[in-house]
């Protein structure tokens, strides 16, 4: 692999990962680097088809166009497609591999991990920076034995993290904070900095807390992101 690596994961789904990888891509192609997007597993019923004719999220065929790039099942190797009672469609490198029902062993666990790897090398080869997106949060520690979309997906890339929280919703210091005392010391070392996504208000008010969360926590805030009305960006899920 020769591509460096940079992972944006949050504290919840719905954070506003998607899009910020997206704009990330986007600057820095226009720093001139080669990049390209990556999500390892994504859950989504908005599929989008490849010109190769695989299926890939929505979000990571964005995130391509962002790049610059034509989509590539290497850009989201594992898509789980949600069905009723408790099933999913499951799709490896674009192609649908079985129907399984959740929370119960299957032998594709390791088969899939074992294609995303590859698909990552491959896109390391051909690109300067891969910009990686992780799901969902990467201290549900309940799921934590076969999570490999965040920490996993982190140490096969040697990834640095930024953590994302949403201050709209409130509760965001505490999810930044908790979610670093969830995280193994291995695991927080990845982490560089938060990122406060969907900001609105004074600014100048939310910089003592921003203080205090380096201080307790030993990593900068560094960035604030406003709150976007009238996004034109369709939910990555069937029902929002």
């Amino acid at each position: 692999m020769t591509a460096r690596a940079l992972m944006v994961q949050g504290t919840a789904s719905h954070v506003g990962k998607s899009l910020l990888v997206t704009g990330l891509c986007r600057l820095f192609r226009q720093d001139g680097l080669r990049v390209a997007p990556f999500k390892t597993q994504n859950m989504s019923n908005n599929a989008f088809v490849t010109p190769a004719g695989g299926e890939i999220g929505v979000a990571q065929a964005l995130q391509a166009a962002a790049c610059g790039l034509e989509p590539r099942v290497e850009m989201n190797p594992i898509l789980i497609k949600p069905e009723p009672e408790m099933r999913y469609q499951l799709v490896v490198m674009g192609k649908a591999v079985a129907t399984l029902r959740a929370h119960e062993p299957s032998p594709w666990r390791k088969r899939a991990w074992t294609a995303a790897k590859r698909a990552y090398r491959r896109l390391a080869r051909d690109y300067d920076l891969i910009v990686i997106e992780g799901a969902g949060s990467p201290a549900e520690i309940n799921l934590k034995a076969s999570d490999i979309a965040n920490m996993a997906t982190a140490h096969m890339a040697d990834a640095g993290v930024l953590l994302v929280a949403d201050i709209d919703l409130g509760g965001a210091f505490a999810s930044l904070v908790g979610t670093m005392v969830l995280l193994e010391p291995e695991e927080r070392e990845r982490v560089m900095g938060f990122v406060f996504n969907k900001f609105r208000g004074e600014r100048r008010l939310l910089e003592p807390g921003l203080e205090q969360l380096a201080e307790r926590t030993g990593r900068p805030v560094v960035g604030v992101v406003p709150y976007i009305d009238g996004l034109a960006i369709g939910e990555e899920d069937a029902v929002p």
